[in-house]
């Protein structure tokens, strides 16, 4: 007997035209993205944990539409103080000694310290407007310190800051050369003119009208180049050699308050006591010719000048500078700020328009 297909009993069948799979396949995607979205929103953020696990206690009870008794209105209560307060997730200390969270305060809207220096404050205002001009990438470290500058300052360690510390940079009272390998073999190199202008206006005489800054007794002084970021035009032409010098340099600190340069005078028998200088972001370097009795302790390492030799330093540590009588002549240095190798580019620009001059 010959057999055909169509005499089996088939059940009817429908078409699928291409108007319904794709609908299918449009149905399949959204519940696929809603299943991560749901996902994505119950896993922990750092910092917040103790935030989202209150959020999700309150989301489940509103899913479930079920509240008994005296728990209802106090998580009801929680709810509203949630709303009219904002939360504030501080570091811990275990984040502190790993360095992380550096922005953790901003995320969570936390107030500055309130006992906090007028001076710290204005620095945070400028910090806030920064990066809301550019950005907050990068800005990590300098928003930490401006917050642990009050906590840094009660306390008694051999490197204190007295106007910003910035947190985690590896620093030493001494630098080697190799810091900043270029703007010293350019200051070395053109140390013969450098000498011969400060020869020049030294023989002038030490007064203000010659453009010297009298700081003290037994012939402190100064003759500024740079103050505080400002160019003291009068001094630079004086000084053009020097002035073109500074300007070829690569990580002199020219734009802000942090950084100077000039030459400082020290009379015989003077003594500088223990200070601090005001930020840890920058490196001092000294040239020029000094007396073989002079001596400079920083973060209680003792250390000599060697004539036409630059010497880096890092004066946000404890630091005094003493000169003996029986030299008859001032200890002369050229120095100059130079930023610190561990301060990143982006880092300099947020200091420079935090510190304008």
């Amino acid at each position: 007997m010959d057999w055909s297909i169509n005499t089996l009993p088939l059940p009817e069948y429908v078409e699928l035209g291409v108007h319904s799979l794709s609908g299918l396949l449009w149905t399949l995607l959204f519940l696929f993205l809603w299943h991560c979205y749901r996902i994505g929103s119950d896993l922990p953020i750092p910092g917040h944990a103790g935030k989202l696990k209150s959020s999700s206690r309150r989301s489940m009870i509103s899913r479930s539409g079920v509240c008994m008794g005296t728990k209802c209105s106090a998580r009801s209560k929680l709810s509203r103080s949630d709303q009219i307060a904002p939360f504030i997730s501080m570091e811990t200390a275990k984040d502190e000694e790993q360095g992380q969270g550096y922005l953790t305060p901003v995320l969570s809207h936390a107030l500055f310290p309130a006992q906090a220096s007028a001076e710290a404050k204005k620095l945070y205002a400028a910090l806030q407007e920064y990066a809301k001009r550019y950005s907050w990438v990068g800005m990590g470290r300098i928003h930490k310190g401006l917050r642990e500058q009050v906590r840094l300052n009660d306390l008694s360690t051999i490197q204190k800051p007295h106007l910003f510390f910035l947190p985690d940079v590896p620093s030493v009272p001494f630098f080697p050369r190799d810091a900043h390998r270029h703007d010293i073999e350019v200051l070395e190199a053109n140390y013969p003119a450098i000498l011969a202008e400060f020869q020049a206006v030294y023989q002038r005489g030490i007064d203000s009208k010659s453009g010297w800054t009298c700081l003290g007794p037994k012939s402190q002084a100064v003759f500024s180049l740079y103050s505080a970021g400002v160019c003291v035009a009068e001094n630079c032409r004086s000084c053009p050699s020097t002035y073109r010098t500074l300007l070829s340099l690569r990580t002199f600190i020219n734009s802000n308050s942090l950084g100077s340069a000039g030459f400082w005078l020290l009379g015989p028998g003077a003594i500088l006591g223990s200070s601090y200088g005001p930020t840890n972001t920058r490196l001092c370097c000294h040239l020029l010719q000094t007396p073989t009795s002079c001596e400079l302790v920083v973060g209680g390492e003792p250390q000599c000048w060697s004539e036409g030799h630059c010497l880096l330093l890092d004066d946000s540590f404890l630091h005094t500078i003493s000169h003996k009588p029986p030299e008859s002549g001032p200890r002369v240095i050229l120095s100059v700020d130079l930023w610190h190798p561990n301060v990143a580019a982006a880092e300099r620009q947020a200091l420079d328009y935090m510190f304008t001059p």
